[in-house]
């Protein structure tokens, strides 16, 4: 019985799939000033043309917000609220997706989520 469970698990880990979106902590930014945020990617490939990978952001007490999204062709999709103010590049051979803020107010502080 050891032996036939110890090649299920074996054989279970070998299936784990594990996608990673790693950001800073924290960043703190002064009204009027512009705010870079890196997402790291792993597990997947921005150019997979099955999934877009975007930026998403909640003030507290608030619900989430829709930034942006880029698709694995380089185009984006903006929430038109905030188009002016945000944008969105990428390194694909990195697997950086980097979102853009200029002259954040007060309304901007929240948590900034990168998402797939």
């Amino acid at each position: 019985m050891f032996s036939v469970a110890l090649i299920l698990l074996l054989t279970a880990g070998s299936c784990v799939y594990s996608i990673d979106l790693i950001q800073p902590d924290s960043l703190v930014v002064q009204p009027g000033q512009s705010l870079t945020i890196t997402c790291q990617v792993s597990g997947y490939s921005l150019t997979d043309s099955s999934y877009g990978t975007g930026w998403i952001r909640q003030g507290e007490g608030k619900a989430l917000e829709w930034i942006l999204m880029m698709w694995s062709g380089g185009s984006l999709d903006h929430n038109n609220a905030l188009k002016n103010r945000f944008s969105c590049s990428r390194d694909t051979s990195a697997g950086t997706l980097t979102l853009t803020g200029q002259n954040l107010q007060p309304e901007d502080t929240a948590v900034y989520y990168c998402a797939r």
